[in-house]
């Protein structure tokens, strides 16, 4: 049975699909108008690992994710940003450019990280059909009104509002809510379609039956995911910064339009902090990206294995010595793993397998706790079992935590990578004649060695 923490209820409860063995599971994706940082991409890390753990647990999911490549005011307010344009206007380019360019870099950086692709990638311009539809039921069914030539929905028509991030709703709370907007009857009210803004000269409008503009920002997710997966479907998976507006607001206007419970496991990753050594990146260091971390010595598994040392639901502190930590232990998990490969694999114990199995699928059904199968792997690794139990165990981690861990590409050899340890030590002992003696002998393996500020990388010449 898998369990895992529902955000809905507060409380870590058993996982019951709507259907037996399929799962309808929808994420919320990127806003397109900039590189997706490290922070950012902490999400899809963690929804990545939700869906190959309901794989390996026998679930067929269908995974949903949209794009955010409309430019709606982010906060629904006259001095909220407008995120295409804004990088629009710092590149020279069109919306549309700019939107397709970082589209393409989103998923390359995911391809890095060996994140799955969603079975269905959505884009926002591609469904304001839908959008429009679902702002007319709510519409007929008395949830909205028109102010100052927008769309509002009316949370006052909706007594469960805020129920899932616990809002205050008193005249105290609301003062600290959102920018005032004159035209809304209450600071909780939000636009479900746009017709008057502060932009001039706004690229990207439609129609509408209640003018030329362009979307609110929630309504988008609640239109999309409903299209393919239905009006009920199992997991909505996002940041905990969605909580108390993004997803409050769809919960309202979705279970106002449908007249039912729409989603039932909401599920939350939490932030990703900057330690004090997070120095890497430009402006402050806390816009870093996967190019960033590539650029500062790092490989981009690095960084999705310092993900899984922590569980989901619980904030990462990054830093250069936490990547550091997370670079080496993996390196010598490789160097490890290689060997074991190139050696001779004995019998399978079945046994052995079935008991650390046993514990594996124990760990993830406990709400995805990575940590532990990251100990067990290395447990694994350390074990005295027969190579053939080791290799078949790896074989089925890897279902979940999306290393590659026997993947034969690009892999450094092990010689080499004893090499480039000694030469580490060598290089901690001060010992220079012997590490240049090495690092000679790393390059005439077609190897070249780069000392970073606490251990090494290692890269094909």
């Amino acid at each position: 049975m898998l369990y895992i923490t529902n955000t809905l209820t507060h409380g870590k409860e058993p996982f019951v699909p709507i259907t037996e063995s399929f799962v309808g599971l929808y994420s919320c994706g990127p806003t397109v108008y900039d590189y997706a940082h490290i922070g950012n991409l902490r999400a899809y890390v963690f929804v990545d690992v939700l869906k190959r753990t309901l794989q390996t647990l026998g679930y067929e999911v269908r995974h949903v994710m949209n794009l955010t490549d409309v430019g709606h005011l982010a906060d629904d307010s006259e001095k909220g940003e407008e995120k295409m344009e804004k990088g629009a206007r710092r590149e020279g380019k069109s919306v549309w450019e700019i939107a397709q360019y970082y589209t393409d870099a989103f998923f390359h950086d995911a391809e890095t990280l060996h994140i799955i692709t969603p079975d269905v990638v959505c884009k926002a311009t591609e469904h304001i059909s839908e959008m429009i539809q679902m702002i007319v039921q709510l519409e007929s069914r008395g949830f909205t009104y028109t102010a100052g030539g927008n769309v509002y929905f009316d949370t006052s028509a909706f007594p469960d509002y805020g129920k899932m991030a616990r809002l205050n709703l008193s005249p105290e709370a609301i003062q600290s809510r959102v920018e005032v907007d004159p035209n809304k009857r209450s600071p909780f009210d939000f636009v479900l379609w746009f017709t008057r803004h502060k932009y001039t000269n706004h690229a990207m409008e439609w129609d509408s039956p209640w003018g030329r503009g362009f979307p609110g920002w929630h309504i988008e997710c609640s239109a999309m995911s409903s299209k393919y997966l239905g009006e009920h479907f199992d997991i909505h998976t996002g940041g905990i910064d969605h909580i108390p507006v993004h997803h409050t607001n769809e919960i309202a206007q979705s279970e106002a339009a449908f007249g039912h419970k729409w989603v039932n496991y909401w599920m939350h990753n939490a932030f990703l902090v900057l330690g004090e050594n997070a120095k890497m990146g430009k402006s402050e260091g806390n816009l870093l990206t996967i190019k960033s971390l590539v650029e500062a010595g790092y490989e981009p598994m690095d960084y999705r294995f310092m993900l899984l040392g922590s569980v989901y639901r619980n904030p990462v502190v990054f830093s250069d010595n936490a990547m550091t930590t997370a670079r080496n232990t993996r390196l010598r998990l490789r160097e490890k793993i290689a060997m074991i490969k190139s050696s001779d694999n004995g019998p399978l114990n079945q046994a052995a397998f079935d008991r650390y199995e046993k514990s594996f699928l124990g760990y993830i059904s406990d709400d995805l706790n990575t940590p532990m199968v990251t100990a067990l792997l290395q447990e694994t690794v350390d074990s005295s079992m027969s190579n053939a139990t080791k290799i078949a165990l790896f074989s089925r981690y890897d279902e979940v935590l999306g290393l590659d861990l026997l993947a034969d590409e690009d892999e450094v050899p092990a010689e080499v990578i004893e090499l480039a340890n000694q030469r580490e030590t060598a290089r901690q002992a001060k010992d220079w004649a012997r590490a240049d003696v090495l690092r000679h002998t790393i390059k005439e393996k077609g190897y070249q060695v780069k000392d970073m500020r606490s251990g090494f990388t290692l890269s094909k010449i």
